[in-house]
């Protein structure tokens, strides 16, 4: 029954992937989504006006804080050590599009960290607007690339 799925055990049920025995590699990921806005909650956060501050600034602190804590959030992640995450949000005319990058040096993962990223900043500035827009989408969320490099 686990066949194909690697946190699934032979009966079902879910289980942490053993990576004991994987070589540290150098491991980056990119994430994208966004969260759509009504015309005018775009213009406050384009003027920088809305009564909670700068959402561009605390959406990007929120998602680099979110990655940092992804083994946390998700069950079955492993803790992995971070080396770099940087989370990017352009106002475009229709909303925010949100990308993250994360860089690690391990045995697995980061993508997880890169696709929280993008979540946490986009539930960031959906709290920050919600008084003012009730029409907020957030979606597309998605990893672009994954890599990984042996380490020398």
């Amino acid at each position: 029954m686990g066949e194909g799925f690697s946190h699934v055990d032979e009966s079902g049920r879910a289980r942490m992937v053993d990576v004991s025995a994987k070589p540290r590699s150098k491991r980056r990921a990119r994430a994208a989504g966004r969260i759509d806005l009504a015309p005018a909650t775009v213009a406050l956060v384009r003027a920088n006006a809305l009564a909670k501050g700068d959402v561009l600034a605390v959406a990007r602190v929120a998602g680099i804080m979110a990655a940092k804590r992804t083994a946390e959030l998700v069950p079955l992640c492993h803790n992995i050590e971070i080396e770099q995450v940087t989370v990017e949000l352009t106002v475009v005319d229709d909303g925010i599009e949100i990308e993250a990058a994360a860089l690690c040096s391990d045995k697995t993962g980061i993508e997880m960290e890169a696709l929280t990223a993008v979540s946490v900043a986009a539930l960031t500035v959906y709290d920050m607007c919600k008084a003012v827009d009730k029409s907020m989408r957030i979606g597309g969320i998605r990893l672009l690339e994954k890599t990984k490099e042996e380490i020398a």
